[in-house]
């Protein structure tokens, strides 16, 4: 009778110890951040709302005056693609080259972030997913903003120049 106790006693620890496992493989076996978004076209559905959330806010769409907008929405979904464990690569040139010169200020800045955050609002993305998606997206604000301070909807300084075109067949 004892030896029967001690048996099903390190069985019952074995299915233990094996739930424990178990339980440890599914949380690593979590999904990218970029599949639980809903993977590329939810990707791309966000960045046509944000950009156009963008577009009418007159807090910062003067910094869009002489964006192309097609290759603005191509390397965000690239990016944000990349960025949250997709099969992408992003190939559009640093944040730092692209503001260069942009006087992007904190405050337009911190408009963005509410435009875009609008956007996840919109297509209701849950806050676990929302807030990683930001942690990943806000380091970029010292690579963007080159003014301090919270004025919004200053204009793009002429010296700003543009990426170069967009090499046929990318998009």
């Amino acid at each position: 009778m004892q030896t029967i106790r001690r048996i099903l006693a390190t069985l019952c620890l074995l299915g233990a110890t094996a739930a424990v496992a178990s339980a440890q493989c599914d949380m690593m076996k979590e999904k990218s951040l970029f599949d639980r978004l809903g993977g590329k076209a939810a990707l791309t559905a966000v960045v046509d709302e944000f950009v156009g959330r963008a577009a009418a806010d007159t807090r910062i769409n003067m910094k869009f005056a002489k964006t192309d907008i097609p290759r603005l929405k191509f390397h965000l979904v690239e990016q944000l693609c990349a960025a949250t464990g997709g099969p992408c690569t992003y190939t559009g040139r640093s944040m730092k080259v692209s503001h260069k010169n942009m006087k992007v200020t904190e405050g337009e800045f911190g408009a963005l972030v509410e435009d875009l955050v609008g956007a996840l609002d919109k297509f209701s993305v849950p806050e676990k997913e929302k807030g990683e998606l930001l942690a990943i997206l806000g380091p970029l604000k010292d690579q963007i903003v080159e003014v301090k301070g919270n004025a919004t909807g200053t204009p793009l300084p002429r010296k700003y120049k543009n990426a170069p075109p967009m090499k046929a067949g990318k998009m």
